[in-house]
């Protein structure tokens, strides 16, 4: 939402100046780490979480425009990412099931197993960088927040049922 010619801009009082900041700040150094340990293994977080959704779906495939939303990345960076999964035998593309005209990205056999492999790696990530950091109650309170903000901006992604995946 813009703000219309003439409106005064409603600033950010100073806490939530202050807690917009630690959000930005601890939402990038939450992704590195968690980017960080994957590396370790090999695997960077924009696959792993790409191979993640693909285990999690039914035929263990998506329509890559389907995959772009639910990762939240172009569909130009998807294809790149895809194409480098490719290169290690861990997913090919085929055409729609239902329709043929769009392209399907399917989890192969070796993907599975490393997605297998890679899953307590992330988890262990996840629990150390963040869920064992908070209490339970914050935990959950930033869960729903996160949920409002993707529902406001529009996320049709932003279900329960994806959103407890993760």
């Amino acid at each position: 939402m813009s703000t219309q010619p003439g409106t005064p801009t409603r600033w950010l009082s100073e806490h939530e100046q202050a807690a917009w900041r630690a959000y930005l700040r601890g939402s990038r150094r939450l992704e590195a780490a968690l980017d960080r340990d994957l590396q370790e293994h090999g695997l960077q977080l924009s696959e792993y979480e790409i191979i993640s959704m693909l285990s999690e779906s039914p035929g263990h495939r998506l329509r890559m425009s389907c995959l772009a939303d639910l990762v939240v990345q172009s569909r130009s960076r998807l294809t790149h990412t895809a194409a480098r999964l490719e290169k290690r035998g861990w997913v090919r593309r085929e055409s729609c099931l239902d329709d043929r005209r769009g392209v399907e990205l399917v989890l192969t056999d070796d993907g599975l197993e490393a997605i297998r492999a890679m899953a307590a790696v992330h988890v262990e990530s996840v629990r150390r960088h963040l869920v064992d950091v908070v209490p339970p109650e914050m935990f959950r309170a930033v869960g729903e927040a996160m949920s409002r903000v993707g529902e406001a901006s529009g996320d049709q992604s932003a279900t329960p049922e994806v959103a407890s995946r993760a």
